[in-house]
């Protein structure tokens, strides 16, 4: 085989990794339900999303504290600064971790990618039911 085809072939392999890589989804993200921005950054060898604002002020003011986590240890913790996203690895297209529920205390299981308009859609899991959400890009 020559270097000139072997050069080819390794673009087109090249290529074909870099379009099925995941798209980065790092910066600040308005949730759905607008009370909020998510700022996802890197932490370690993963992804992390904390909550970086209220756009909506929660009952208990700007020290809110994590009351419903099922953990007693951490229900005195703030929730504004506190990572809602955790562990999340490229994987093909995708980001895939775990998201945090402070309003009910749950955890579960998530996917994260950018759609076709630039917006981030984010999936909560529990076993193979996912219910999505649409985050957009904070200005």
């Amino acid at each position: 085989m020559s270097i000139r085809m072997s050069a080819a072939i390794g673009s087109l392999l090249f290529m074909s990794v870099a379009a099925s890589a995941a798209a980065p989804v790092t910066g600040s993200w308005v949730t759905q339900s607008r009370d909020g921005v998510v700022e996802i950054y890197e932490c370690g060898a993963s992804l992390c999303g904390k909550i970086a604002k209220f756009l909506v002020m929660p009952p208990a003011g700007a020290g809110a504290k994590d009351i419903n986590n099922p953990n007693k240890a951490l229900r005195g913790r703030t929730i504004l600064g506190m990572n809602i996203l955790t562990g999340f690895k490229a994987v093909g297209n995708e980001w895939k971790g775990q998201i945090y529920d402070p309003k009910s205390g749950k955890t579960y299981r998530s996917v994260v990618y950018k759609g076709k308009s630039g917006n981030l859609v984010v999936k909560g899991c529990i076993g193979p039911f996912c219910q999505a959400q649409t985050w957009t890009p904070a200005r």
